[in-house]
């Protein structure tokens, strides 16, 4: 049996012009989850990150604790729905810049059950339907190409890692709209892949995060 590591990136730069920079406060939360990784020995043959600065950045700064000096390979199915996109037609369009993180997150919640709602009607560059063919093409395709007992890391996003969590549970939109919302920044969710598929092992680890490591955790 297999397992692949699905980690959030660590904590983007909300509210500033460029929003898919890792913060300091996410650089850091990179290296904690790399330190978590290595304390349990898990070797990885497959690395996989989405084509976003802070999903690529996350990933090198794990890596490089890992002593992993092949780069993951970037594969754009891992990226993070369009957030801009969907707040701009289902939520007014309000910017990042014109509330904090909790109003906006308020915004965004109902933007994305609306965007869900729609299916292919949204005016969206990628409707819901959409986003839940790639990751779940870019799942299958990971999948594919592990063995018996290879393990895969993923850096990737909190809509992608609970939409996927939700489509083993059954209900991939509660993955979107429920889950999603409680991921953390650099939190740890794993899969293991055997000859009854893939199965959803844990969600959201994060005890990295814990006592004196409780400083960094956060969820935007």
């Amino acid at each position: 049996m297999g397992a692949i590591y699905l980690i959030r990136h660590g904590q983007a730069s909300f509210g500033e012009a460029d929003y898919d920079r890792l913060s300091g406060l996410g650089v850091e939360q990179g290296a904690v989850v790399g330190a978590e990784l290595l304390r349990r020995g898990v070797r990885f043959t497959e690395a996989r990150s989405g084509s976003l600065a802070r999903q690529r950045k996350t990933a090198e700064t794990v890596l490089d604790w890992l002593g992993t000096e092949t780069p993951a390979k970037e594969d754009p199915r891992w990226n993070e729905y369009d957030h801009v996109d969907v707040v701009g037609h289902h939520g007014g369009g309000v910017p990042q810049s014109a509330m904090d993180s909790r109003s906006y997150q308020t915004v965004l919640d109902k933007a994305l059950t609306d965007w869900v709602g729609a299916g292919e009607d949204s005016p969206c560059a990628e409707t819901w339907p959409a986003f839940l063919g790639r990751v779940r093409g870019a799942l299958d395709e990971l999948v594919s190409v592990l063995r018996k007992g290879e393990n895969a890391v993923v850096f990737t996003s909190g809509g992608v890692i609970g939409t996927l969590a939700g489509v083993l549970l059954g209900t991939p939109e509660a993955g979107l709209l429920k889950l999603n919302r409680v991921t953390v920044n650099a939190g740890i969710t794993k899969l293991v892949t055997g000859r009854g598929g893939v199965t959803l092992l844990s969600f959201n680890e994060h005890p990295h995060f814990e006592g004196g490591a409780a400083r960094l955790l956060t969820y935007r």
